[in-house]
């Protein structure tokens, strides 16, 4: 079971949300921005790519995977940057989803304005709703809200995924249903997440996962997982995929 966080431990947490929501989450302006190799338009309500690290480390993740010919969806997508590295990495075609129709606006924008406007399609939809049941992806990739709670507006989404994770319970469900035979999900979590919870959910899914890729700073700890299918049958790993993770990094 995930150890229950310290008091300064959730006070910090607390006031870096506040911080974060005031002055970057619910801005009024527009922001241009250079993130991951790319120049990006950064409207109100949409994840800043520089302000928070997660979007540069897990772009340069993706960029560094061979993904020539293969179709792939970025799921939720912010200001796109996840879709523009997987384009550049040499996807065939990627379909940049986002309940936010400001951040799926600024996806299509950045598309173009780097390049992959012709590989980039970007589509409101909540998780892959949107996406018709027969499409099939080679990579899902997605770094959905950290922390549950309920949000407060719009903007408060890329931060907050509803109580128990409401509002992302069914994208492992979704995302296993679309995926390609011997296709992978790329999935980023915090160390501040609830991995017990988050791991039920990969696991009902029936996805084997394994750590990839990992980036540390002095409160918290990124992983980028490789989720896969189980195979009928084979189910080997603990019921919990995240059980051995460090929740509680000091």
């Amino acid at each position: 079971m995930r150890r229950p966080q310290r008091p300064l431990r959730r006070f910090l947490r607390s006031f870096i949300h506040f911080f974060s929501y005031h002055l970057f989450l619910a801005r009024k302006a527009n922001r241009l921005v250079t993130a991951g190799g790319f120049r990006l338009n950064v409207p109100p309500t949409v994840f800043h790519p520089r302000v928070f690290i997660t979007s540069e480390f897990f772009a340069r993740f993706i960029s560094g995977l061979d993904l020539h010919g293969l179709q792939v969806v970025d799921v939720g997508t912010g200001t796109g940057i996840l879709a523009l590295a997987a384009a550049r990495a040499g996807a065939l075609r990627v379909a940049a989803l986002d309940i936010n129709p400001a951040a799926v606006a600024a996806a299509q924008e950045n598309a173009r304005t780097n390049g992959v406007g012709d590989r980039v399609t970007a589509i409101v939809s909540d998780l892959l709703a949107a996406v018709p049941g027969e499409r099939r992806f080679d990579i899902i990739i997605s770094s959905p809200p950290s922390f549950p709670g309920q949000p407060r507006d719009m903007a408060d989404r890329a931060w907050h995924a509803g109580p128990d994770y409401r509002d992302i319970t069914d994208l492992f469900e979704q995302a296993r249903a679309r995926l390609a035979p011997g296709g992978a999900m790329y999935l980023l979590l915090s160390s501040d997440s609830d991995l017990a919870r988050l791991g039920a959910l990969v696991a009902a899914a029936d996805f084997r996962a394994r750590p990839v890729a990992r980036r540390s700073i002095l409160i918290e700890t990124f992983t980028v997982y490789e989720l896969r299918a189980e195979s009928p049958g084979s189910k080997s790993g603990p019921d919990e995929p995240f059980a051995n993770e460090p929740y509680d990094l000091r």
